[in-house]
């Protein structure tokens, strides 16, 4: 036989209040491997998203609010027989992603994010005089 915890409520007052340490053993319980957030809020009395919302709280306090920077001093690398020439980085090309362009009467023109936008205003005066 299993004995389970019932809570009695008397007052008017409904809510009730946690105690961070609560707060923190049931959080810490939900990060358990295997562990159901549903189950172990339906065991506390209360809806699994203030459980959710007490792990979002309680990971930003612990969280620094500030980067740590590290000073960082750029100088040339000198060789033996003088300064050593580097070659030009090569350009980073974005992941470009499809825009996709409704011209109505069921017609679309699907384009690169990164075309050519004078090359892309030709091409849309050709399509809007068909």
């Amino acid at each position: 036989m299993t004995k389970q915890h019932i809570e009695v409520i008397t007052s008017v007052e409904r809510r009730r209040r946690w105690s961070r340490e609560e707060k923190e053993r049931l959080v810490a319980a939900c990060l358990e491997p295997g562990a159901s957030v549903s189950e172990i809020a339906r065991s506390a009395g209360i809806h699994s998203g203030q459980l959710f919302r007490w792990r979002k709280e309680l990971c930003q306090i612990s969280a620094p609010s500030v980067p740590q920077l590290i000073p960082v001093e750029v100088v040339a690398a000198l060789s033996p027989s003088g300064p050593v020439e580097t070659p030009p980085p090569s350009r980073v090309r974005k992941k470009s992603s499809m825009v996709t362009i409704e011209l109505g009467r069921g017609r679309r023109i699907r384009v690169e994010s990164d075309v050519d936008t004078e090359a892309l205003g030709r091409i849309l005066d050709v399509l809007e005089r068909r």
